[in-house]
C-alpha cells in the first residue's frame, strides 16, 4: 500500500464516509446487509487471517474502514445489535475449524504407528512442555521488542526451567520407545489453529508458530467469541423486546435488522424504477425505429413513383415518335 493509500485509509477510519462532505460516497451505508457486521466489530476471520496459511480470501461482504467509523459514531446513540450477528458468524467459523481439528487427529491416529497408552502419555508430556516453551519464548521476544526488558528476562528464566523439564521428559519418552521408532516424527494437532506440531520441533520453530499471525489470529477470534457468548443470550432478549415494542406501534429507534430491511426495500424500489426507466427508453427507441422505417418506406415509394412517371413519359414520347414517322411515310406515298 502506497503512502497516499495509507493516509486515505487513516482518514476514512477516523472520519468516516463524509470526511470530504460526501454523504453517500460509497453508495452503501454501514447498516446495509451487504456490509460485514463482524468487520464493523473488528472480528471478521477474513481480515484477521489474511496473508496466513489459512487465508480465507476476500470476504463476500463489504469491508470499508470509513463504514466502520460511521458505525462506531452511530452506535454511541443507537444499539444495532450487531454483536449478535458477529457471534453467529464466529460460532459457525470456529465450529468448522474444530471439525477440521478433529478430522486431523483422526488422520494421525490412522496413519501414525500405534503406541501404548504409557508411551502416548509420555509423548504428550513432551509436547505440552514444548508448547509452553514456544509460547513463552514468543511472548518474551514480543516484550523485548516493546522495551519491557525486565519482563522478558524473567520469562527467559522460566523458559530455562521448562527446558530442563522437557529434557527429562524427552529422556523418559526415548527410554520407552524402541530405538528404531524414536526418530519417527510423532505429530500433534494444535488445539487453537489445527496446525501440526512435531515432537522433535526445536524451540525456534515452536516460537515462530505460537508467535505467528495464524496462531495469534485464532487466539483473537476465539477470545472475541468467548467474550460475545457471555452476553449473547441477554442481548437476544433485548433485541426481541425492541422488536416487539416496534411491532406494538410504540415509537422506538430503528435497530440494525430493521435498517437492513429498509435498505433492501430501498434498493429493490430503486431497481424497479431503473427497470421502468429502461422499458420506457426501449419504447422510445422502438418508436424512433418505426418512424425511421416509415420515412424510409415513404422515400422508397416516392422514388419508385417518380421512376414509373419517367417510364410513362418515355413511353408516350416513343408512341408520338412512331406516329410521326408513320404519317411522314404515308404523305410521301401520296
Amino acid at each position: 500500500m502506497s503512502a497516499h493509500e495509507q493516509m486515505r485509509a487513516m482518514l476514512d477510519q477516523l472520519m468516516g464516509t463524509a470526511r470530504n462532505g460526501e454523504s453517500d460516497r460509497h453508495g452503501v451505508k454501514f447498516y446495509d446487509d451487504t456490509v460485514c457486521k463482524s468487520f464493523l466489530l473488528q472480528c471478521c476471520p477474513h481480515e484477521i487471517l489474511s496473508s496466513t496459511r489459512m487465508d480465507l480470501g476476500e470476504c463476500p461482504k463489504i469491508h470499508d474502514l470509513a463504514l466502520r467509523a460511521d458505525y462506531e459514531l452511530a452506535s454511541k446513540t443507537k444499539d444495532y445489535f450487531y454483536d449478535i450477528d458477529a457471534t453467529e458468524h464466529l460460532e459457525a467459523f470456529i465450529a468448522d475449524c474444530d471439525r477440521r481439528t478433529t478430522a486431523a487427529k483422526q488422520r494421525l491416529a490412522e496413519t501414525q504407528e500405534e503406541l501404548s497408552a504409557e508411551v502416548t502419555e509420555k509423548a504428550n508430556a513432551v509436547h505440552e512442555l514444548a508448547e509452553q516453551i514456544g509460547q513463552k519464548l514468543a511472548r518474551a521476544e514480543a516484550l523485548g521488542e516493546e522495551g519491557m526488558v525486565e519482563d522478558s528476562v524473567k520469562l527467559m528464566g522460566e523458559i530455562d526451567e521448562l527446558r530442563k523439564k522437557k529434557a527429562v521428559a524427552e529422556q523418559e519418552y526415548r527410554n520407552s520407545m524402541p530405538a528404531s521408532s524414536y526418530q519417527q516424527q510423532k505429530l500433534r494437532v494444535c488445539e487453537v489453529c489445527s496446525a501440526y506440531l512435531g515432537i522433535h520441533d526445536n524451540d525456534r520453530r515452536l516460537a515462530d508458530h505460537f508467535g505467528g499471525k495464524l496462531h495469534l489470529g485464532f487466539i483473537t477470534i476465539r477470545e472475541k467469541l468467548s467474550d460475545l457468548k457471555k452476553t449473547v443470550e441477554k442481548r437476544r432478549e433485548e433485541r426481541g423486546a425492541s422488536e416487539r415494542e416496534r411491532s406494538g406501534g410504540r415509537r422506538h429507534y430503528v435497530g440494525g435488522r430493521e435498517l437492513d430491511r429498509r435498505a433492501r426495500r430501498h434498493r429493490e424500489a430503486g431497481r424497479e424504477r431503473d427497470r421502468d426507466r429502461g422499458k420506457e427508453r426501449e419504447r422510445d427507441r422502438e418508436r424512433d425505429r418505426r418512424r425511421s422505417r416509415s420515412r424510409s418506406k415513404s422515400k422508397r415509394e416516392g422514388s419508385r413513383e417518380k421512376s414509373r412517371g419517367r417510364d410513362r413519359e418515355r413511353e408516350r414520347e416513343s408512341r408520338r415518335s412512331r406516329s410521326h414517322r408513320s404519317s411522314s411515310r404515308e404523305r410521301r406515298r401520296d
